[in-house]
């Protein structure tokens, strides 16, 4: 069996001067829409996805605001319709949802060393979600889809951290962030029904190069 390719994509740059929350399964959580360049961002990778040969078997993303204007512009040209599943939402973090990173550092004193460090901290989140519990309801989705889809290749637009939870469980890695997706990244990883393996991690190709998609 020949391995098929599941495309791990993040949204596009997120307008943070938005106040926008939405009701979701584990509270209320940040919704912001994507800024101007998250939507020039957008167009970007529209025009990268639909290049794709063979097409994809399916597109999903996150039901947040950020995921679903990125996909959109690939979706409605291609012709495709997207599946939004609750479960490939971004972590939730309680008590700092919406807020400012300026104030999340100002909060707590031993967050900025843990940052200038390189360590995650979303952990110490109050009344956020458990590691485990991420992890396991991201690689379940993506479980799920592929089982829906048992052949073709899959388009998954989620977030930094889902991606971190898709991938550390390939690579070994136990914590919850080990690396920072760039906006609109294509992150590839090849099944071929057994296993799974990266292939190809934070690619930006349209946005450094788009010349090679027009």
């Amino acid at each position: 069996m020949n391995p098929r390719v599941v495309h791990l994509i993040r949204h596009g740059q997120s307008d943070l001067t938005s106040d926008d929350m939405i009701d979701g399964p584990r509270g209320r959580q940040y919704d912001p829409p994507l800024s101007e360049t998250g939507r020039d961002q957008a167009e970007r990778l529209a025009r990268r996805l639909l290049l794709l040969d063979p097409r994809p078997a399916a597109v999903y993303a996150s039901p947040l605001r950020r995921t679903r204007e990125t996909v959109a512009p690939f979706a409605e040209r291609a012709g495709i319709e997207v599946g939004y599943v609750d479960d490939l939402m971004e972590a939730y973090v309680g008590g700092w949802e919406g807020m400012r990173f300026e104030e999340i550092i100002a909060s707590d004193e031993d967050i900025l060393p843990l940052v200038r460090a390189g360590h995650a901290i979303w952990q110490r989140a109050p009344g956020g979600e458990r590691f485990e519990e991420f992890r396991n309801r991201v690689n379940g989705a993506v479980d799920e889809i592929l089982a829906r889809h048992p052949e073709g290749d899959i388009v998954i637009v989620c977030h930094g951290g889902a991606i971190n939870a898709a991938l550390g469980p390939l690579l070994g890695i136990e914590h919850e962030m080990f690396f920072l997706p760039e906006n609109t990244s294509v992150n590839s990883v090849e099944d071929d029904g057994a296993s799974r393996r990266p292939r190809f991690l934070n690619d930006i190709l349209h946005l450094t190069d788009p010349h090679l998609f027009d």
